[in-house]
C-alpha cells in the first residue's frame, strides 16, 4: 500500500471541495439571484417588504430581508445567494448582512435536512415543529443580539 503524501490529500481535498462548490452551492445561489430578479421585476419584492417591514424593523432590517430568511429556510446557499442579490442592489447594507448571517446559519436549509437528517435517523414527525421552532427562535435572538452589535 502506498502512502499518500500531503501534497496528495491536499489535491484531492480540493478536488471533493470544487465538485460539493460546483453540484451543491453554486446552482443554490444562481437560483436566489434568479428568484431576487424575478420578485424585483414583477413588484413582489416591494410588496413584501412592505407587509413584513414592522417585523424586519425590530431586527434593524428592511422588509425585503425576510426573503433572505425564506430563502435560508430552504437552503443555507440560497439565503447567501439572496443576501448577495439584495446587498448587490443596494437594498441591504453591509450592516443588515451582519444581522442576517448568524440566522441564516442557525435556521438555514430546515428543508433539505428534514429528509436528509430527520427522516434518515427515524425522527417521529410530531417532533419536527419543535426542532423547526428551536432552529428558528434561535435565529429570532441571534438577529437581536447583532442588531446591537454590529
Amino acid at each position: 500500500m502506498q502512502t499518500k503524501t500531503i501534497v496528495d490529500v491536499f489535491v484531492d481535498g480540493a478536488r471533493k471541495g470544487w465538485n460539493v462548490g460546483i453540484s451543491s452551492i453554486l446552482p443554490n445561489v444562481l437560483m436566489a439571484f434568479a428568484l431576487i430578479q424575478i420578485l424585483k421585476v414583477t413588484g413582489l419584492l416591494t410588496i413584501l417588504g412592505k407587509v413584513f417591514g414592522p417585523v424586519m424593523a425590530l431586527f434593524g432590517l428592511p422588509g425585503e430581508a425576510v426573503t433572505v430568511l425564506m430563502g435560508a429556510w430552504l437552503s443555507m446557499g440560497g439565503g447567501i445567494g439572496v443576501a448577495a442579490s439584495l446587498y448587490t442592489g443596494k437594498i441591504l447594507s453591509a450592516t443588515h448582512v451582519t444581522i442576517l448571517l448568524p440566522a441564516i446559519i442557525l435556521m438555514g436549509a430546515q428543508i433539505q435536512y428534514m429528509g436528509r437528517l430527520l427522516g434518515t435517523a427515524g425522527v417521529q414527525t410530531r417532533y419536527y415543529p419543535m426542532l423547526f421552532g428551536i432552529s428558528v427562535m434561535n435565529a429570532v435572538i441571534a438577529m437581536l443580539i447583532m442588531r446591537f452589535v454590529a
